[in-house]
Formats: C-alpha cells, structure tokens, sequence
C-alpha cells in the first residue's frame, strides 16, 4: 500500500511481528507478552518501527495485530531540506525489569531518551536485563506528532514477585482538528507503580492531513425564458478525500482485509443546483413570491452512515478497530461538510422561507446547492448509504429577461407556537 506522507514522514503499518518476552511463570495476576513490528514486507524497507507493543496475552499476534511504521520520505528536487523525520534515540532508560519474579526469562522495560528536536512514542522490551540497540526503534521529529492522552491499562506486573512494580498503559490522541486524524502508533507507556502515570509522562500520536480535492462547483444555472426549469441541474463532482482505512469501520471487511485491500477510502461529494420555486410574474406591477426550503441534513441517512462505518460527516469521530492496536481521532475540513460556521445542519434540519420581489413581466427561478457523500473503498464499490445535505447559506436565482432586477431574501420561520385549551365561557 502507499505510505501516508506527512511532511517528510512516511508512515506505513505491520502486521508482523518478533515475540520479546512474557512473564510466563511470574506468577502475574494476568498474563502479558511483548513483541517487537518487523518492517520486513519489500514495499516496507527501510521503515523502522516506533516502539514495542504489550499484549494482554501470550497469543501469537502475527496477521492478528497491525500496528505503524515508519521512514524518512525520499528528497524531493527543489523543496525545502528539513532536519530528518526520525532519528535514533540517544540512549534508553530502565523504567522497569523483572528481578525477583519467578518468569522462566528476563525481560525488561526501558525507556528511549529522544535527541533535542525528538520524541519517543512508546517504551521498549529488552530481551534479558540488557539494554537495547540504539537501532531497535526511531524517534520521531517533534512537529510531526502530537501530545496525547494516557488511555488504558494493558498489564500490571501485580503478584508476579518483581522487586519492583511496574503497569503499561495504551495512547489515545486527542481529538484532531478539521481536516486531520491523529492516531496512536499502537505503542505502549509505563511507570514503576500500578496508577495511571501522570500527565507529565509524555505520550505522542503520530498525525496526518486528509488528502482533499476540490474541483470547480457545477455552473449556475440559467433561466432561457419563461418556462419553469427542471428540478434538478446537472451533478458535478467537487470534493474527493482520501481517508485512512483505520478510520473507517468496514462491514464487509477485516481491519487486515481493509489494509491490504482498502488502504483508503474515497468519500466524494456531489453538489447540484435544485430548484426551490419559480414564480412568472405576469401582471404589470411588482409581484412577491414565497416559497419555503430546508437546510441541513435530507433524510437523516448520515446516522446510517455513522452506524455502518463509524464516520461523522458533521464532527469528530474515533473507536477502537478490533484487532488493531491502534487509536485514533480524525474529522473532515470544514469545507467539504459544509460546517464552517456551524455543524447544527448535521444534527438539525431547519425549514426558512425564501421571498423573491419579482417585477412586472419577469420570471425568477431560485435555488440552493444540495451535496450528496458517498464513501467507496478502493476498488469503487460502495459502504453504506448516500448521504444529502443541502446547504441553506447559499441562494441563487436567475432572471428572465436577464436584467437583475428580482430581490431575493431569505427569512426564518416562526417558532411554532403552543396554544393553552381553556375551560369553554
């Protein structure tokens, strides 16, 4: 699959991995084993991973886990030089080890500590109580990623004897901003005791823009002479985005599958002008015509859509994808969802009346742009349902004779009111 490129980070996913250590035998109130991604697939050479991952079991994970890589993208002619994506850490720390316990090897946990201008995004295993190689993971650019939460409780050493006690915990990003979707390594942190670590223990998600683009919007329509126009003007394609596989819920397919069948989603949007009203004024002083539209979401069908795939077309959206390691947090650009100034349309439809001041003789027709989405994995094959939303921010008429005469406004209803019955005189 390709890599997902952000600045000169290229960060691609594995789903194999070499087993490290477990505590088989400790005694441990409940089981853990840790492994390390191997980058080992051709299209993945020279990606290295980004930390180890902690498992609450002694399962084989290989082709049943999926967690991220990452490579320096290569130089482009002419752009920019930047300092280097990834970097080798410095050093490691030991946060933990197993002395004491009753497993049947020694393990134990270390912290890498990045150069100025980096950040590790997750602990590493050793296999015995030596340090690792400086070459066991890379550290990523501090631009590159983002600050994150402390999530989960993986596994606890509690009961498995070890001098000292020691608790692994998940990363879950925050929620991203509009456009992007910060998510999770699959990585893991840790302290030496059984709480939650402070927020002061750095966890980092790495980041990505949703590759958006944005062709021109269909022409406006015109009125050739007095004849009331068709409902609906031609549709054109004007938003095409690319979203992550793990950021979409598949049902007809396994986070795996979606990988390496699916890497990207397409979602599209189709705007066409639809016809509101039309009023022919044939008298021969001013005439008013009204008519009343809805804004927002048609249908209610993006619930489906969430429901089916998870993804919010109005907001924020996140879960945890079965038999990944991965979380994430991701949203469309405000452009695309028509939700620049307020997302209320995604939650509410709201009625309004269109009055249109027509002159002597004149025809107006006047119209609003809907946008129909629909998401298509890769190979153009449809999930879930379409969904429409018409955007009531944006009225457009046209006149014939074409002398932009009519005035156009646009005015909200009314509350409807609530009458108290009384008792009859």
């Amino acid at each position: 699959m390709d890599s997902i490129c952000y600045s000169n980070l290229l960060i691609n996913f594995t789903s194999e991995f070499t087993p490290l250590w477990n505590d088989k035998g400790a005694g441990s109130t409940k089981p853990v084993s840790f492994w390390r991604p191997v980058a080992s697939s051709d299209f993945l050479n020279g990606f290295y991973p980004l930390g180890d991952l902690a498992v609450g079991n002694y399962d084989n994970i290989n082709r049943k886990r999926i967690v991220a890589v990452a490579s320096e993208a290569p130089l482009i002619p002419g752009a920019p030089r930047l300092e280097k994506a990834l970097s080798a850490p410095v050093e490691y720390e030991l946060v933990w080890n197993d002395s004491g316990s009753r497993a049947h090897t020694d393990g134990a946990i270390w912290r890498p500590i990045p150069p100025e201008g980096y950040v590790a995004l997750g602990l590493v295993c050793g296999t015995g109580h030596d340090k690792p190689s400086r070459n066991a993971i890379r550290c990523v650019r501090a631009d590159l990623v983002i600050a994150s939460y402390i999530s989960d409780l993986i596994w606890n050493d509690r009961g498995s004897g070890a001098q000292n006690d020691f608790s692994a915990w998940s990363i879950s990003p925050p929620g991203a901003a509009s456009g992007e979707a910060y998510f999770s390594a699959g990585t893991f942190v840790g302290a030496d005791s059984y709480t939650k670590p402070s927020t002061h223990v750095a966890a980092y998600s790495l980041r990505m823009q949703i590759r958006q683009t944005v062709s021109s919007a269909p022409p406006a329509p015109a009125l050739p002479d007095y004849r009331q126009p068709s409902p609906f003007e031609a549709a054109h394609i004007t938003h095409t985005c690319e979203i992550p596989w793990f950021t979409v819920k598949d049902p007809n397919l396994r986070p795996a599958e979606q990988l390496f069948t699916s890497p990207t989603y397409r979602l599209e949007r189709t705007d066409r002008y639809v016809l509101v009203g039309f009023g022919h004024n044939k008298t021969s002083i001013n005439q008013t015509f009204k008519w009343t539209a809805t804004r927002g979401e048609n249908g209610g069908k993006s619930k489906t859509l969430t429901e089916t795939t998870s993804i919010e077309v109005g907001g924020e959206w996140q879960f945890n994808l079965w038999g990944t390691s991965i979380m994430f947090s991701a949203k469309l650009s405000k452009g695309l969802t028509h939700t620049e100034t307020s997302s209320s349309g995604w939650v509410t439809s709201t009625a309004f009346e269109i009055a249109a001041a027509v002159p002597a003789n004149k025809a107006v027709a006047v119209y609003l742009i809907q946008s129909d989405y629909r998401l298509l994995r890769e190979n153009g094959t449809q999930v879930a349902t379409d969904v429409s939303y018409t955007d009531g921010d944006s009225v457009y008429w046209s006149e014939y004779p074409p002398t932009r005469e009519c005035q156009v406004t646009c005015n909200a209803l009314p509350e409807p009111t609530t009458s108290t019955r009384g008792s009859a005189p």
